[in-house]
């Protein structure tokens, strides 16, 4: 924020005070006394560049903010809502200003030097390029609304007239270096400066004005606006501060600020080196012209370099306001220039917080913009800080108060460096020479440990500081000496305890009050508490799993008992609290472990950051977390209490008020300090399961009735001064530099709703100077102002002119004698019109010269000049009608081209209509892509039926579908009467809800065939995602799809007995070694049930239809198809469904006589197989410990079982002479692989080969010839003949594997008797005969040879 210094801040007549930070705008009451934030204006995407207040009575509310985003923005600062953004800027805008004198008038410039115009009544905009530089700040006049004063870069100033499209008017030169800041006298003229004592120095003195400007080349320079240069030079002072060394970089920091005071003529206010605020008195003589800002007493002025200063006039007095560097914002009294208060602003996250246990109420704050802020919050001026930051070069993230010694404040850095501050004293901090690695976490106060606790015995010591860093260290350091180097306490606890191993890296720790104990929080979530001195291992506190964040030990001031209660927080949003009291007073031999917490306190949803117990309570605590909140709990009863949501962001530390039971205080990432009351609190608990962005939309809807971050009230609550002005990152950097790069925001807010402003008000003649005109007739003119002599001949002359022949060489109304032309006759006078005309025309003054046309009568001649010069106007145009209806049609036609080139086709096409070319306006419209205006005016002016208005519809849907807009196209679809293609174009996004919506559509507009295509489309989506409900209301207007909605249904069946096989009995099955086991639910498995359903349905209707012999067709096809597929579970399930008792009899009514058909064997076959599968398993699970009942059992049920039929001999010919076709084929594809890679070895050529050739290494061992492609053939040949003639029933309807089947009968026969010997014969036989395929050789010559 505070590096963008163009006028970012401003104050309005009633006080009320504004100022970019960031990419926000914030609101603040002030007055002589006190301030207050009334709330912020939130809508810029990049950093706030400047901010202005309107300073016109009736819109004093409305304010403008210009930002890096490229927009500005104009705001109702009592609504807080945005009225208009304007985006006319392509680059970043740098400066923007209200002018004092038009009320509707704003001015903008962005860093590549265009300058922009807006007029807020009618939104208009005009924008010029005076000068190709980077503008740094502008300022409009306060008493010609024509003029502005625009600084840049470079150290140009240039003064341009914004009603001639920027012409320039001076240029001031001067400064050397970038223009910092431009101030306007309040009063007008020159003479404010100067006491005149002769008639000839009056006639020096311009009419213009006197304008301020500040410069890095560190002078205050004062400028004629009349003359164009420098009247006055100021060199600004260097003021050495008591006590302190000059710095030699001071200078090149400088940012020079000015200020002219209303009311105050003759003195400029101006900042200065190092924060100091200058008051100039312009006429005051001598070398000292200046008067310094609150030298009554030290410590008034800013620390660091001011940016921006406004000031503002009350009933009492008049006062300035000023930001600067340091973050601080200060009110000064002009007539005293005494300090009234002081507002205090933060520019990095809250890291740490902590009241002093010795000062009354003296809060330090460690903040993420390198500095430490210690409030007295109990001072009576409001907000009573103090900033260190001498000798801190990174963000201050741990603090702790020294318990004894007061003043005495310890803290650490992102950095690693640990130093103790004296906030009582002006000197430099104490920084140890021992830096952590990383970021340091914590540091505390505790009682020596060797090998420093050896001089505590000497009486030399009596506390140690202990620092905690991110690199899992804690070191030791001597607060008297901490040159000296610091201890790592990890060798004493290794050394007390003979631990060998690594310890865990260490994340916090904190000493019990009476310094006996220390507890360590590690990185794998345990929590070891060791004694003082020797640090013993007590015990180990093994609850958390995540790393330990926080450790708070209870103070046990009320009752002792309580004081063994250790609170933890880690980064598992659970907070955990210890009794150790039995542990710590009866201590054993070896170390305790505990896992069991005293209380579990659970609610938070993110991580915890920050504990703190109350001083006033026995068993409040208060948390702070990532979940934007804080909760106040009662520790013994385990309840929460309250809880606090007044952040934006993630918040970081907490303490509870040693003086106020009932306040607390949180700080965190939002940039801001918050004070609450726990019984004011709207919430008791956490929110659940919400995250910040959820928590940030809410608070947005109530901020009405609450107050928004930092400074003033939150909730009803008071809150620290702490605004949000700028990201740490861009602080951090600003300590190097006097202008730190910007850097982008973190966190953006949603903008706030645009609300249109419609202006009630007129611009009256009264409510600005009025302005000269511009003369019509300047030559002649300018004739009249020559010297006296001059004019007494003119005279002379004029007489011979008019009353006799005119002199030689005269010619009234040309050349010297052109002002003849207003006296003698009309030849004379279009002469003079001529010569004037030819001059508004070299000066560019196009609509004055066409004027002059129209004066002389030569209304065409007017139009003709305005159309070649592309400035045809409204006005012009009204008037082409008297010279005729040619001269008028021909006009409007230019006009309309004049409009097409500024892309204002609307117009255009409105003037078309004035000459009544309707289609040519409607072409103009659709050309330019305008269909929504081309159809209206079609749909005003032409019948219902015109082919045109079809076309655009038409056009316009090509368009939108184009586009993406479906909803769109399908509206314009059904204008035209086409909605087929409007329920097409509407199921093209292929999902559910756009499906169904087309499909309702097209069934509305007659298309039945179109409407059950998209609805069983969206049925099957329905399907995919399990929403059989809404697949139901689809399918149930549609009497053509109810066989699908029988096939739903049998899908939505098929999943629960999927999902809940404990509906229907189903054998015991134990995990197969062929096939794999239930596989989760996917998008896979949805697809298997939905085709498996789909032959389901087919078999049903078959059924429903008593056609028996195609119902075993069907059903034959579902079970192979769920075998087939891989689903062995899934075929399982089916089978045990379809046939509960393993036979087909169900569907059949064939009697036992009558021979069965291919289906029905085929069928049969694959339930002997499932049975089969089945014995096997359940063999396999027993291992062989049968007992004689279950072998009974067996020997009764094998004669039933019809295992045989799996035995198939004419099967088993088909399927091996299949095996053997397929292999014959993989090896002519290895063949013509092998031909096609030639050049590679037979290593590769045999690894290409997908049979592989069990058989090549065979024959090759035996002495064959290697196969060719014409054995092969042979082979192939044969093989298929002898397919072709095995009986068509057996190919139709295969059955399962027979040699499959085989190999386990014999596995099952080898353990059970339940194979017959007459089937293991059966099985070896056709093992033997059918066995010599590669895939089954090896495993059938196992039984063959035994």
């Amino acid at each position: 924020m505070w590096f963008l210094t163009t006028c970012v801040i401003d104050v309005s007549g009633s006080g009320l005070l504004g100022f970019g930070a960031k990419s926000t705008v914030y609101l603040v009451q002030v007055s002589a006394s006190s301030c207050t934030v009334t709330g912020e204006l939130v809508g810029h995407k990049d950093l706030v560049s400047s901010f202005c207040f309107c300073h016109h009575s009736g819109q004093s509310h409305v304010c403008v903010s210009s930002s890096c985003d490229g927009t500005v923005r104009f705001w109702d600062s009592e609504t807080k809502g945005l009225l208009r953004e304007v985006t006319a800027h392509q680059n970043a805008v740098s400066a923007v200003h209200w002018s004092p004198v038009d009320k509707n008038l704003v001015v903008s410039g962005d860093e590549k030097g265009v300058v922009v115009c807006h007029w807020f009544n009618t939104g208009d905009i005009s924008s010029f390029f005076p000068e190709p530089r980077t503008i740094f700040c502008l300022s409009c006049s306060p008493h010609t609304w024509n003029h502005v004063a625009v600084g840049y870069k470079d150290g140009m100033i240039v003064l341009i007239d914004v009603s001639k499209k920027g012409e320039v008017l001076h240029r001031l030169r001067g400064h050397d270096d970038e223009v910092h800041c431009l101030s306007w006298c309040p009063e007008p003229g020159e003479g404010v400066l100067f006491r005149p004592t002769q008639d000839s120095e009056a006639d020096i003195l311009g009419e213009g004005c006197l304008l301020a400007s500040g410069s890095r080349d560190q002078t205050l320079r004062i400028w004629s606006t009349d003359r164009g240069k420098s009247v006055v030079t100021l060199k600004l002072p260097y003021l050495k501060k008591r006590g302190s060394a000059m710095d030699p970089g001071v200078k090149e920091r400088l940012w020079l600020n000015v200020l002219w005071p209303k009311g105050r003529k003759t003195e400029v206010v101006s900042s200065c080196f190092s924060g100091e605020l200058l008051l100039w008195d312009l006429l005051k003589t001598g070398k000292q012209k200046w008067s310094l800002f609150g030298s009554s007493s030290d410590g008034q002025n800013h620390n660091r370099i001011v940016f921006n200063t406004s000031s503002f006039q009350t009933q009492e007095t008049q006062l300035l306001l000023s930001t600067s560097m340091d973050r601080e914002i200060k009110c000064w009294d002009l007539n005293s220039l005494e300090l009234c208060w002081t507002l205090p602003t933060l520019g990095g996250f809250v890291y740490a917080l902590c009241f002093s246990p010795l000062g009354s109420g003296t809060l330090a704050l460690g903040v993420g913009d390198n500095m430490i802020r210690v409030w007295n919050t109990q001072s009576s001026k409001p907000y009573d800080t103090r900033c260190f930051w001498q000798g801190i070069k990174s963000k201050v993230t741990a603090l702790a108060w020294h318990p004894q010694k007061e003043g005495a404040l310890a803290f650490g850095t992102d950095d690693g460096k640990v130093g103790i501050y004296g906030v009582f004293s002006n000197k430099s901090p104490e920084i140890s020479s021992s830096y952590h690695k990383k970021t340091v976490y914590t540091v505390a106060w505790g009682p020596p440990v060797p090998p420093l606790s050896f001089s505590s015995s000497k009486g030399k010591l009596s506390y140690s500081l202990y620092s905690c860093a991110g690199e899992g260290t804690i070191l030791q350091h001597d607060p008297h000496q901490l040159s000296a180097e610091a201890f790592n306490i990890d060798k004493l606890i290794k050394n007390t305890n003979n631990i060998q191993h690594k310890l865990s890296p260490h994340t916090d720790l904190g000493w019990k009050p009476d310094g006996k104990v220390v507890a360590i929080g590690n990185e794998d979530g345990c929590i070891d508490v060791y004694a003082a001195p020797d640090l013993r291992l007590l015990c180990s506190v093994q609850q958390h799993h995540k790393i330990i964040n926080c450790l708070r030990w209870h103070h046990g001031l009320h009752s002792p008992e309580l004081s063994g209660l250790l609170a933890s927080g880690s980064s598992n949003a659970v907070v955990f609290v210890h009794d150790l009291r039995p542990v710590l007073e009866s201590p054993g031999d070896s170390a305790v472990v505990i896992s069991e917490p005293f209380r579990r306190l659970s609610g938070h949803t993110a991580k915890i950051t920050g504990l703190s117990w109350s001083h006033h309570h026995d068993d409040r605590l208060v948390t702070v977390s990532y979940d934007g909140t804080a909760q106040v709990w009662d520790v013994l009863q385990e309840t929460p209490v309250c809880n606090y949501r007044g952040h934006h962001g993630n918040l970081l530390c907490v303490d509870w008020s040693p003086l106020d039971p009932d306040a607390v205080w949180t700080g965190g990432k939002d940039f801001t300090v918050h004070e609450w009351r726990v019984s004011k609190q709207e919430f008791d608990k956490p929110p659940k399961g919400k995250k910040m962005v959820e928590l940030k939309e809410k608070k947005k809807k109530t901020k009405a009735k609450k107050s928004s971050a930092g400074g003033a009230v939150v909730n009803g609550e008071k809150s620290a001064a702490a605004l949000a002005l700028s990201e740490e990152e861009d602080e951090t950097s600003s300590n190097n530099s006097s202008l730190p790069p910007v850097a982008p925001s973190e966190n953006q807010r949603k903008p706030a709703p645009a609300v249109k402003l419609k202006d009630k008000t007129e611009v009256t003649v009264s409510s600005m100077k009025k302005k000269k005109p511009r003369s019509m007739l300047p030559l002649s003119t300018s004739m009249d102002h020559r010297p006296k002599d001059e004019l007494l001949h003119d005279c002379v002359t004029l007489a011979s002119v008019t009353h006799s022949a005119p002199p030689v060489g005269c010619i009234p109304g040309q050349g010297d004698h052109v002002h003849f032309g207003l006296f003698s006759d009309r030849e004379a006078l279009n002469r003079m019109f001529e010569s004037e005309e030819e001059a508004h025309l070299e000066a560019g003054h196009f609509e004055t010269a066409v004027y002059l046309r129209l004066w002389s009568g030569d209304l065409q001649g007017a139009l003709q000049l305005a159309t070649e010069r592309g400035e045809l106007n409204d006005h012009l145009l009204s008037l082409a009608p008297m010279a005729g209806f040619c001269v008028w049609s021909q006009t409007v036609e230019s006009y309309v081209k004049q409009l097409c080139l500024q892309e204002q086709f609307v117009k255009a096409a409105s003037h078309l209509l004035s000459i009544n070319k309707l289609h040519e306006a409607i072409n103009l419209l659709r050309s330019h892509k305008l269909y929504r205006e081309a159809i209206a005016l079609v749909k005003a002016r032409l019948p219902w039926d015109d082919p045109v208005l079809k076309e655009l519809y038409q056009s316009w849907a090509s368009v939108l579908e184009k586009d993406g807009h479906f909803s769109a196209a399908a509206k314009c679809y059904l204008a035209c009467g086409s909605s087929f293609d409007a329920a097409k174009v509407i199921s093209r996004k292929n999902e559910a809800s756009s499906l169904r919506a087309a499909a309702e559509l097209a069934q509305i507009c007659g298309e039945a065939a179109l409407s059950q295509s998209l609805s069983l489309r969206c049925a099957k989506e329905l399907a995919q995602a399990e929403d059989w409900r809404s697949l139901q209301d689809v399918l149930r207007n549609h009497n053509a799809l109810l066989v699908h909605k029988l096939h739903f249904s049998l899908a939505e069946f098929c999943l629960s007995v999927c999902l809940e096989p404990g509906v229907f009995p189903v054998r015991p099955v134990a995990c197969g070694t062929l096939w794999t086991a239930d596989r989760p639910f996917s998008s896979e498995w949805n697809g298997a049930l939905l085709s498996l359903s789909l032959l389901l349905t087919r078999a049903f209707l078959c059924f429903l239809s008593e056609e028996e012999e195609q119902t075993m067709k069907e059903l034959w096809f579902t079970v192979s198809w769920a075998k087939d597929s891989g689903h062995f579970s899934l075929f399982t399930q089916l089978c045990h469904l379809l046939f509960p008792d393993g036979d087909i009899c169900v569907f059949s009514s064939q009697k036992s006589s009558e021979d069965p058909s291919a289906a029905v064997l085929s069928l049969q076959s694959f339930l002997r197989y499932l049975r089969l599968y089945e014995l096997w398993w359940s063999r396999s699970v027993s291992n062989g410990s049968d007992k004689p009942d279950d072998k009974q059992q067996e020997k009764e049920t094998g004669a039933d079982l019809g295992l045989e039929l799996l035995l198939c001999e004419s099967t088993a010919a088909v399927q091996s002479a299949q095996r053997a076709v397929s292999e014959i084929q993989d090896k002519l594809s290895a063949l013509v692989t092998k031909h096609r890679t030639q050049g590679q070895d037979a290593e590769e050529e045999a690894q290409n080969g997908v049979a592989a050739s069990t058989h090549e290494r065979e024959t090759a061992g035996n002495g064959e010839e290697p196969e060719t492609f014409l054995s092969l053939s042979m082979k192939l040949s044969k093989f298929q003949k002898e397919l072709s003639e095995l009986p068509e029933s057996v190919k139709c309807f295969p059955r399962p594997d027979v040699l499959e089947c085989c190999l386990v009968l014999l596995l099952l026969g080898q353990s059970s008797e339940v194979v017959s010997e007459a089937l293991k014969q059966k099985s070896t036989d056709l093992l033997q005969r059918f066995g010599t395929s590669s895939c089954y050789s090896k495993a059938a010559q196992k039984f063959i040879s035994a």
